[in-house]
């Protein structure tokens, strides 16, 4: 069980790379977890030349990450991004650190102290040793910290989102149960696992995803995961500039521009994964344990209250977060209280 309380969090995203980043989204009473951008064992090589992000609402960009723009009047519940971005220029050694040194610096007591989520990617076996090196890590500090598998991304070259094949998932469930990989450290001092999923957009996909869950389950009795964060980016979508209605508003590592959507005009793509992973969940006793942390377009209290009636057990928020600060998790959480 997640159990973050409040049950609201930051997505994986750039404005969660720091340890300036992660110190004030783990200050925030507003927050109940903090999750780490998503990181390769090694670190990614970032180049803003052709890493980007723009915000956009009417079809008109806002700002990019290059570029500021005001407008004001427009409001947050319709900002939209885009971006061409990789991962954490950081490798997970770094994050893992700057998560259990925040976590020793933070004098309350233990059970008030904040989960860390810190989102990896890479090939299976990358992950496994992203796993071990959170595990040998575990004597740092006593925080809390579960590792969320990004199968997700759209925007590396050359490398589909392996969650849309069920073999592809199959292959990181298996590499991540310990009853079945023996190179997965302390085998019986495990860390919460969950996997990050892409848009789906049809009902085979759902399918492929629950099956490929169940497989991995009956293989060894148990589930290797814990929990599923979803939804990510859409990908393959573009933005041309609204004054010449040709040119790219951004750049990208094959130049085209083309990009992974997320904000408002993914919001209700992102409740219908949420709730379609719920209900078919829900169906199988040995998967219903699962919990969903539900991402997409949440920038207000109702935002908020639509992903949990879906079947959230937790929220996070990216765009908004990215274009209001720290400031919007007191926003949602005051308005979902009220």
């Amino acid at each position: 069980m997640l159990n973050f309380t409040p049950p609201l969090l930051n997505s994986a995203s750039p404005w969660a790379t720091t340890e300036e980043d992660l110190q004030a989204l783990y200050d925030c009473p507003h927050t109940g977890a903090v999750t780490v951008r998503t990181s390769l064992l090694d670190g990614f090589w970032d180049d803003d030349a052709i890493h980007q992000y723009a915000f956009l609402a009417d079809h008109k960009t806002l700002s990019t990450s290059n570029k500021a723009m005001e407008n004001p009047e427009t409001p947050i519940a319709r900002v939209s991004s885009l971006n061409t971005l990789g991962y954490s220029p950081l490798g997970v050694v770094q994050c893992v650190r700057m998560a259990h040194d925040i976590y020793r610096n933070d004098e309350r007591q233990v059970q008030r102290k904040k989960a860390f989520i810190v989102s990896v990617t890479g090939r299976a076996e990358d992950v496994v040793d992203c796993y071990n090196c959170i595990v040998s890590m575990r004597s740092m500090s006593r925080a809390r910290i579960l590792m969320e598998i990004n199968l997700s991304c759209p925007n590396i070259v050359d490398k589909p989102p392996p969650a849309y094949s069920k073999t592809e998932l199959l292959e990181y469930l298996d590499a991540l149960n310990p009853d079945l990989n023996l190179s997965m450290y302390h085998r019986d001092n495990v860390i919460e696992v969950g996997i990050k999923t892409p848009p789906y957009t049809y009902q085979g996909q759902f399918d492929d995803l629950v099956s490929a869950l169940l497989e991995s389950t009956c293989r060894s009795a148990r589930c290797p995961i814990s929990f599923i964060t979803a939804i990510n980016t859409l990908g393959n979508c573009l933005v041309l500039d609204s004054t010449d209605h040709s040119t790219p508003v951004l750049n990208s590592a094959n130049g085209t521009g083309i990009g992974g959507l997320a904000g408002a005009a993914l919001h209700p793509l992102a409740l219908g994964n949420v709730r379609t992973i719920r209900r078919m969940l829900d169906s199988h006793e040995s998967i219903r344990h699962l919990d969903i942390i539900g991402v997409g377009g949440v920038s207000d209290g109702a935002g908020f209250r639509r992903m949990r009636n879906v079947g959230a057990d937790a929220v996070a928020v990216g765009t908004a977060f990215g274009r209001e600060g720290i400031g919007v998790f007191k926003t949602i959480h005051e308005e979902s209280n009220a």
